[in-house]
């Protein structure tokens, strides 16, 4: 340890060198900030919802509205199997809990279950690995009529998947407009809590969430309403116009006569050949041949463009669309195509969201807690200052000047990396300066052993640090390890401590071994000590 090459001195002085450069953001103002992130990419560290403030919004899987769309497309799933099979029926009725088949001749009846156990919808393995089937649907056979009704695991290992979708694309959609640092997590079976911070209005970001963004191209019915209150007939459904809501038309619902926007792979806003908003789509490959052929097959014909079941326009077909892409219009603003267009990109959510809770967390507040955990780091510091003064004197000066480069080392870090920074962040930070004097304590107390043992002072300061090395890398990896459970099964502001802690363990271990080792070699190649200063 007394003996480093030249290359090895430079790198250690080198990475406390930069350290400071990449902490200094921190302490400055912001016009010096943006100077320093133009030039050298140094910025200061992003604070969490609880210091800055910002908004808190719990939202829920609509249910009922999620069981409807269920509901729908095992509707449609049933008429197309049962027509492709040429098995006769007299009617699907919806119940409360499922659906109902009603056969034309119970001949069929073997028939019509081998065709219908494929809509069971197998969700893969069973609970827990237990190789049982999970269904979303089970299927009975009450005469001549075969019910569909939601199997409750079923439902609930839907739903979770319907969650953990909706999170992947919520996170599309912030990311989009260009919001940083948001936390997204599922909160119980069907709840989804979101945090972003910095925003003190969140109703942009809100509309956008809640935003269920459903589109599909489905050609109109034949018949359309002459009325108000007119019943559509079967395989159609009644939909809004976007400007006239009273006004409904008659869409076609059979799988045939739909292409879906889920096999959009982009969407841009932009301006028609009279200047008006529109956005621009372009299909993969799968979406392009289905909705070339769709387009193909019914040239001449109108079909609706439908978002969040309203019908944003009509349009007649007046050639076939093979080039995989299009335009949407429809009175658009400039803001609702840019909006269109971001939750376009990001897709569809499987259900509607229904808002459950929204909180705004003031800057005052942030600035309160973050005065409060600046003056518990000082008391701290200076408290670990004093004690390693009091007990090893010279020692305690070089452990000192390490603590202090542990820190700036650890705020650099999070700041490259744009960890966030969070109260209990805040906390992970005050502990590690009690580690890192630990860690000191070991080698000085190792050292002292050895050299009341009669060794001489060099060789006392060799053997301690080459000793305590075990029981440092020791101890820091069982913590490690604490940190890493910590982050993997908690939650945000947990998180926040276990990153601080978990960066803390490796700054330390390089201030408190490495940075120290070099002091010392340092000032015994100047000082020549006869004796050790402990």
């Amino acid at each position: 340890m007394l003996h480093q090459s030249r290359f090895k001195q430079i790198a250690i002085l080198a990475s406390v060198l930069l350290a400071f450069i990449y902490a200094l953001p921190n302490v400055l103002s912001p016009d010096w900030q943006k100077t320093m992130e133009n030039t050298i990419g140094a910025r200061p560290m992003t604070l969490g919802l609880d210091l800055q403030g910002g908004s808190n919004i719990v939202m829920e899987i609509d249910a009922a509205d999620y069981k409807g769309q269920l509901f729908e497309q095992l509707s449609s799933d049933i008429r197309g199997s049962l027509r492709e099979a040429k098995i006769g029926y007299k009617g699907i009725t919806k119940l409360e809990n499922g659906v109902l088949v009603r056969l034309s001749n119970m001949a069929d009846l073997d028939k019509a279950k081998l065709a219908l156990t494929a809509l069971q919808q197998p969700l893969g393995g069973g609970l827990l690995a237990t190789g049982v089937a999970l269904n979303l649907y089970d299927l009975n056979i009450q005469g001549d009529q075969l019910a569909f009704a939601f199997s409750q695991q079923g439902l609930e290992a839907k739903t979770s998947a319907a969650v953990t979708e909706t999170i992947r694309i919520l996170s599309n959609r912030l990311n989009a407009m260009g919001t940083t640092e948001i936390t997204i997590q599922q909160q119980g079976k069907d709840r989804i809590a979101i945090q972003l911070p910095g925003i003190q209005d969140p109703d942009e970001a809100i509309r956008l969430l809640g935003r269920t963004a459903k589109l599909t191209f489905q050609l109109l019915c034949e018949d359309q309403p002459t009325s108000e209150n007119q019943n559509p007939p079967p395989e159609c459904k009644a939909l809004p116009l976007k400007d006239t809501p009273a006004q409904m038309l008659w869409v076609q619902t059979s799988s045939r006569a739909t292409v879906d926007g889920a096999d959009l792979t982009d969407a841009q806003p932009g301006f028609d050949q009279n200047n008006q908003p529109v956005v621009t789509f372009k299909f993969n490959q799968k979406g392009s041949l289905r909705f070339g052929k769709l387009t193909a097959e019914n040239v001449g014909k109108p079909f609706a463009i439908i978002l969040d079941a309203v019908v944003v326009s009509y349009p007649n077909i007046n050639e076939p669309i093979l080039g995989g892409s299009g335009q949407i219009s429809g009175n658009f603003t400039t803001q609702e195509t840019s909006d269109l267009s971001i939750v376009l990109r990001s897709g569809a959510l499987p259900a509607k969201l229904i808002m459950v809770e929204q909180r705004t967390v003031g800057p005052s507040l942030g600035a309160d807690s973050i005065s409060a955990g600046v003056f518990a780091s000082i008391i701290g510091l200076i408290g670990v200052v004093i004690f390693a003064l009091l007990v090893y004197q010279l020692f305690g000066v070089f452990a000192n000047i390490a603590l202090i480069v542990n820190l700036v080392m650890l705020v650099a870090i999070m700041s490259v990396m744009g960890f966030t920074l969070t109260l209990p962040g805040i906390a992970g930070i005050v502990l590690t300066m009690g580690m890192a004097v630990d860690s000191n304590v070991l080698i000085f107390e190792r050292i002292r052993e050895e050299w009341r043992n009669g060794r001489s002072a060099l060789n006392a300061i060799e053997t301690g640090f080459r000793a305590a090395l075990a029981t440092i890398l020791d101890a820091n990896l069982t913590t490690l390890i604490a940190a890493i459970v910590l982050f993997g099964v908690g939650s945000g502001p947990v998180r926040g401590f276990a990153v601080t802690l978990a960066i803390g363990i490796f700054t330390t271990m390089f201030t408190a071994y490495t940075l120290t080792g070099l002091i010392v070699a340092f000032w015994v190649k100047v000082a020549r000590p006869k004796e050790v200063p402990l």
